[in-house]
């Protein structure tokens, strides 16, 4: 479970790095939302971020099962939006695991500025709105592990020897391998920090912008370590 835009790409290609993984979409932002047949009802549908609304997860699960390899121990799903519907998913999924992935949020919002065209203030609040969700689960009784994009970054050993001790059937991930994730350079890389190059994208007036939103919510920041910055 990750927000937008906050390294979900590249973490899922890690993991699918073990031959012990069957991942359901392989291609592009190797998304579950956006295999054919539940296209429209997860990545189209206008209310996919609306908590209030769910979706029929039994039918999105038989969908899914086309597309895994279920012999394989391991089968792995990232949409954005599961984040918000943690429950839901964890009711219908047998044996369910979840990791729980967060980036620093100004960061995020380049990116839901540059890539989505959103306002800076709308970038901001949608960003809160994922880490106020992020905390939920992480308080949650769910099977999880939770990591954020800057400690992948700085010891990406140490996060695969965290995710092998999370699912002991993670064994052989690669985490000293180059990356396909897309990323603003649009190259293969290996995993390395790319927030200050974000962040440094952004115009004192889109910074000034996101601060106006990210001021009333200084205290969920610092509960996942991160702070106002001008």
């Amino acid at each position: 479970m990750s927000p937008p835009y906050c390294g979900s790409t590249l973490l899922n290609e890690l993991i699918d790095t073990s031959p012990n993984v069957s991942v359901n979409n392989p291609f592009s932002t190797r998304e579950g939302q956006v295999i054919p047949t539940v296209k429209r009802m997860m990545y189209d549908h206008i209310r996919r971020w609306d908590a209030t609304f769910d979706f029929d997860w039994e039918f999105i699960k038989n969908e899914w099962d086309k597309y895994w390899d279920i012999t394989k121990p391991v089968l792995l799903e990232k949409s954005p939006p599961n984040l918000i519907r943690a429950g839901s998913i964890n009711n219908t999924f047998e044996n369910a695991y979840f990791v729980i992935f967060y980036r620093n949020p100004y960061a995020q919002c380049e990116g839901l500025i540059r890539r989505n065209e959103s306002t800076p203030k709308a970038a901001a609040r949608h960003a809160l709105k994922c880490l106020e969700y992020q905390r939920k689960n992480q308080e949650s009784s769910l099977k999880s592990i939770s990591f954020s994009y800057e400690e992948l970054a700085s010891n990406p050993e140490k996060i695969k020897n965290r995710l092998q001790e999370f699912i002991p059937e993670l064994n052989g991930i690669d985490s000293k391998k180059e990356f396909a994730a897309h990323n603003f350079k649009k190259k293969k890389m290996k995993i390395h920090n790319l927030n200050e190059e974000k962040i440094g994208k952004l115009s004192q007036i889109q910074l000034d912008e996101i601060n106006e939103v990210f001021v009333s919510k200084v205290e969920l920041l610092n509960y996942f370590n991160y702070s106002l910055r001008n």
